[in-house]
């Protein structure tokens, strides 16, 4: 595969940086934007691109604090954090970093024209507001997404109350694939049960995986989060949902 940090127009025409990795093969592939999770563009996410790439998909991670400035990665994402992810990190910006992401895979001369998103954490919730916002988009995974509706974020140490996105899902176009842990406080179990409820009523095409024994960030392999099990077979059921999906 080929990996390198690219540059590509986002939000507003701002010209924003992003972690690529694709596959080194002759046929067409389809592309997928990883929305990073809170912590920022870590070396977890980057693994992501890789193990999605390694799967046959080109995969952008779009830097969504570059606008801070440059510098690591983990201090451009602290200065971010501390000053919120509504002012960090806004949704209409995101959702123009996000279109803009899929819009530079479709110029790639290995793409199959299929793009599809997946975030984790913060990124589940922007995933997921994706398929409402983004229209050039195939399909969406939200991994343990939460603020999803407006309630206090238990995760939060100012203990600030999300805004909520719920709203948004009547204009969802893709097929939705959630995966959630059962030991997750936001999302906790019963809003999960609460989305699947509002999901369903609009007749909106998604599935949903859980797992117990499985709490927040529970792919994220260098946490103690990490649930080796649980993580094997999400992965699984993304791979089935994209290859369904993309190709």
């Amino acid at each position: 595969m080929l990996v390198e940090t690219v540059r590509f127009g986002g939000h507003g025409g701002d010209l924003i940086e992003g972690y690529l990795a694709r596959p080194i093969i002759a046929e067409p592939t389809p592309g997928v934007v990883v929305i990073h999770h809170a912590p920022g563009l870590d070396p977890w996410c980057r693994e992501v691109a890789r193990n999605l790439a390694f799967a046959g998909y080109t995969t952008v991670v779009p830097h969504l604090y570059h606008r801070r400035g440059p510098g690591d990665w983990a201090d451009v994402a602290a200065a971010a954090r501390v000053e919120g992810l509504d002012k960090a990190m806004p949704n209409d910006q995101v959702m123009g970093d996000v279109a803009g992401a899929a819009a530079y895979l479709r110029t790639l001369t290995n793409s199959n024209g299929k793009v599809g998103v997946i975030g984790f954490c913060s990124g589940g919730r922007q995933a997921l507001l994706a398929a409402c916002d983004v229209p050039t988009l195939d399909a969406a995974v939200n991994c343990w997404g939460g603020s999803i509706f407006p309630e206090v974020d238990p995760y939060d140490p100012e203990g600030r109350r999300a805004s909520g996105v719920i709203h948004r899902v009547k204009d969802m176009t893709v097929p939705l694939l959630g995966i959630f842990g059962n030991d997750d406080l936001n999302p906790s179990v019963e809003q999960v049960d609460r989305l699947d409820k509002v999901l369903t009523v609009l007749d909106k095409e998604h599935t949903f995986h859980r797992y117990d024994d499985a709490g927040h960030a529970f792919f994220v392999t260098d946490k103690p989060s990490y649930r080796q099990e649980q993580s094997v077979d999400g992965w699984k059921r993304i791979r089935v949902f994209f290859q369904d999906k993309l190709y």
